[in-house]
């Protein structure tokens, strides 16, 4: 699809007090150690084009790195293991632009075409290769469900879901109450950035048996997707590893290694009910070593829709899924901008102005 050409800045980038200073001389991929992947549905489709950028870019300098994703992040970076990771992205961008949902579509029958959509990205030998990558650990954040929202009734979830809302309002660590941290890792993983917060967090190794289900997991929205059961986990509900970490805010700052994020957004936000609280910060301290890269604000704006997919699109153009699907790929064609400006500031450092995280 041809690309619309848009003119502005293309690509935001921020760092943290730490990384700006182990940016004096460039970014180099032997420095990176971290990738963190928020949730965010189909914003990844608006993405493709700097992630396909930023992993072939690492490629030329293998070493262990950790990637640490919630929902659709995770989903990114199972695609950037595969053997040809710009296909499987490529793959990811396609399949979930091509969805659509009948009016009355229930929880069950968008699990089972996720589940499809998720097969069909990653084909055969896909859960295999992310288990034997020789370079990259995947790990992946769901949360265990408690009380109320640990139930798949409407009336249930939603009164629990509002419960947790309204815990959370007061202070993060109170939503332990309805949720806790899952992170389904890599075997092999350091696990260097596990959060010691208030939030309990319980650990499970990835293996053949519980890995597409955990995928599954961090990907189900309450009142969307169905939750899953974990293979030898607690019993429970277990979802979308957003909720408590919407855009991950782990201790990343190790030594001089960096956390390369590319990102939707400008901004981090630590869980997905703190997008309505401004005053809900990221830990300046976690995200010392991050070097944050995100769609410019300018470039959001001139996009079909004025911004990146949004899960929102399949209920705005019900009805008018060729609408939909046409800003879409509008959106993932024009993000091989992103992936340019990337290595252009890769470059030529100063094509970007640098700014604080």
């Amino acid at each position: 699809m041809t690309a619309i050409h848009i003119r502005q800045a293309a690509l935001t980038v921020k760092a943290g007090a730490r990384a700006r200073k182990l940016l004096q001389d460039g970014l180099r991929p032997e420095q990176v150690a971290f990738l963190p992947g928020a949730a965010g549905g189909p914003k990844a489709v608006g993405i493709t084009g700097l992630d396909q950028a930023v992993f072939g870019w690492l490629a030329d300098a293998p070493r262990e790195r950790e990637l640490v994703g919630a929902s659709i992040g995770g989903w990114r970076f199972a695609c950037a293991m595969q053997d040809d990771p710009a296909q499987a992205l490529a793959r990811l961008a396609e399949r979930y632009t091509a969805e659509s949902y009948h009016p009355g579509v229930t929880a069950g029958q968008i699990t089972a075409q996720t589940r499809q959509m998720l097969r069909d990205i990653l084909g055969d030998g896909g859960l295999a290769a992310i288990l034997a990558h020789p370079h990259y650990r995947l790990n992946l954040l769901l949360v265990q469900s408690r009380g109320l929202a640990n139930r798949e009734n409407k009336a249930a979830l939603l009164s629990g879901l509002a419960l947790a809302a309204a815990l959370n309002a007061v202070s993060r660590p109170l939503i332990r109450h309805s949720f806790s941290r899952v992170i389904c890792h890599d075997a092999r993983s350091s696990l260097r950035f596990a959060p010691r917060d208030a939030i309990p967090t319980r650990l499970q190794a990835l293996d053949a048996d519980n890995l597409e289900t955990a995928l599954m997991g961090t990907v189900a929205i309450p009142g969307v997707l169905l939750g899953v059961q974990l293979p030898e986990a607690p019993s429970a509900v277990y979802r979308d590893g957003g909720l408590t970490d919407y855009h991950i805010d782990f201790p990343f700052a190790h030594g001089d290694d960096i956390a390369l994020y590319p990102h939707f957004t400008d901004r981090i936000v630590p869980g997905w009910f703190d997008k309505t609280l401004p005053w809900r910060r990221p830990s300046a301290a976690n995200h010392a070593n991050t070097v944050l890269l995100a769609p410019s604000r300018e470039y959001l704006a001139a996009l079909p829709g004025h911004g990146l997919p949004d899960r929102r699109d399949f209920r705005r153009h019900l009805g008018r899924d060729e609408l939909r699907r046409r800003h879409w790929r509008a959106a993932t064609a024009e993000s091989e901008r992103l992936g340019d400006a990337f290595r252009e500031w890769l470059e030529k450092p100063g094509s970007i102005s640098v700014q604080a995280l």
